[in-house]
């Protein structure tokens, strides 16, 4: 296959090999300069079978990475804020070679039986001698590019081998779908252990031949002086657009700033449908919602040049089959945007399988080679898809029915006195589970009522689909992503 930075080699397309590829705060790196510092590490990784890199959201991360595929190894992404456990369990799993840090990084116990190299960012000291063909234009389709290790909710988390091809092929769908082009200068604030931040918002710029500006940390001042200087688009998750939705009423420099936006995308969660309307009444921009996982990449994307629906994450991208299927397997033929089925999808852009793990690779597969997502939707007459929420966390059955709990906490935030919310389900004898609901309260207090908020809900849905049972928080448990961890509210 051909190279995964083809700016690399062959300079950015449409812009001198000068132009920023990466930019930290005050650190950057042009093309050239990238060019130089990451094939001086990658001469340095050529022959290692993997290696890993202490993931943070600095410059060195971005470095170690591309130097990694440009030798041919695989990487191994380690969250910072893992715990010693969890550590050793990566690294016993995946056995690096080396861990790749910034000079001065303080590494953790767990990783001190490991070789450290230093990634150094200075292009002056990068080894002149190191010269000769990289592996990266030789690599194979589908020799490993990451191992990326997933929540272990039901166990130790597992290593998603993600081959070389997932990352070309998801990247250039989302070039498609997105018309996105190396004259794109990207804005994010996320970590860079995961897909979204790594994948998407590191590699996909940088093989486009186009420009990063990592926030280090996410602010909306960040966002409004990046935005305003230039870039084009914003990557975030939904509680980063969520402050932006309550900073935009104050701020009009950073309204004018998302208005100048190209493009303004939200994924690892649903973004709800309210904020969805106060950023688009404040700025005059939809933001558009994509679907992925760390095992197949992104599946769907709401198009740049398709109608941007709050509450759905779009069509399945070029080259990604995607059904709903019932709980026996059959599949759901009928886009009636009510009939819920888990997602199952097919393609190049899905992982080749979990490290050391044939068992937990041979069941997330059907028999004809789909993808169980665990996720369920339902879709729309022309195929847009909507998440309803977890297969093991968000899907109630009760009364009979498949209720998706993300349509009932899209409308409990449409209640003027909900100010976070979350929907599970507990047992009860006579509907088979009973609909609760985690509300953090706008005013603590005067917290809305069971009544009041099952009302509100059975008259934007349906009656079935109100909460019996609703409990006051300060605050919703998060993970580092933003997503709510159900598991820690004490039901599903």
């Amino acid at each position: 296959m051909s190279s995964l930075f083809p700016a690399l080699t062959e300079g950015p397309t449409d812009a001198p090999t000068d132009r920023p590829a990466l930019r930290f705060g005050d650190r950057s790196l042009t093309y050239a300069e990238l060019g130089a510092v990451a094939d001086a590490l990658a001469h340095r990784l050529t022959g290692h079978g993997r290696v890993a890199v202490w993931a943070t959201a600095e410059l060195e991360t971005a470095v170690a990475v591309v130097a990694a595929l440009r030798a041919g190894v695989a990487a191994v992404p380690l969250n910072p804020k893992s715990g010693e456990k969890e550590l050793g369990h990566i690294l016993t799993d995946s056995a690096p070679a080396l861990v790749l840090a910034a000079p001065g990084d303080e590494l953790p116990t767990a990783l001190a039986g490991l070789t450290r190299l230093d990634v150094s960012i200075d292009p002056a000291a990068a080894d002149a001698a190191a010269t000769g063909p990289l592996p990266d234009t030789h690599a194979s389709d589908e020799d490993p590019a990451l191992v990326v290790y997933t929540s272990g909710t039901t166990g130790p988390p597992k290593g998603a081998v993600i081959p070389r091809r997932a990352i070309a092929t998801t990247l250039d769908a989302l070039a498609d779908a997105w018309q996105w082009t190396g004259a794109d200068v990207l804005v994010h604030g996320l970590p860079l252990f995961h897909v979204h931040g790594l994948v998407l918002g590191i590699l996909g710029p940088l093989r486009r031949g186009g420009s990063v500006r990592h926030l280090g940390r996410f602010s909306t001042d960040g966002v409004t002086r990046e935005l305003t200087d230039g870039a084009t688009m914003l990557f975030g998750v939904p509680t980063m657009y969520h402050r932006i939705a309550e900073t935009l009423p104050d701020e009009p420099a950073l309204a004018k700033a998302l208005s100048r936006a190209r493009l303004l995308v939200s994924g690892s969660a649903a973004l709800p449908v309210h904020d969805h309307e106060r950023i688009t009444t404040a700025t005059g921009q939809r933001v558009i919602e994509r679907y992925g996982m760390t095992e197949t990449l992104m599946n769907t994307s709401v198009r740049a040049d398709g109608e941007a629906r709050a509450g759905t994450v779009g069509v399945p991208l070029p080259g990604v089959e995607l059904r709903l299927v019932e709980d026996d397997g059959s599949p759901i033929t009928s886009y009636d945007a009510e009939t819920v089925g888990e997602i199952q999808v097919r393609g190049p852009n899905l992982f080749t399988g979990y490290l050391n793990r044939p068992d937990a690779s041979a069941a997330a597969f059907t028999a004809d080679g789909w993808f169980r997502t665990g996720d369920m939707a339902v879709r729309d007459p022309d195929g847009y898809v909507r998440i309803v929420g977890r297969k093991a966390t968000d899907l109630i059955k009760s009364g009979g029915y498949k209720i998706g709990a993300g349509e009932i906490e899209n409308a409990l935030l449409e209640h003027p006195g909900v100010r976070e919310a979350a929907v599970t389900g507990e047992p009860d004898a006579d509907l088979g589970e009973r609909i609760v609901a985690w509300v953090v309260p706008a005013d603590p207090q005067s917290p809305p009522t069971v009544q009041e908020l099952a009302d509100h809900v059975a008259r934007r849905l349906a009656p079935h689909k109100r909460p019996r049972v609703v409990h006051h928080l300060d605050t919703l448990p998060r993970n580092d992503m933003g997503k709510i961890m159900k598991r820690a509210l004490g039901h599903g």
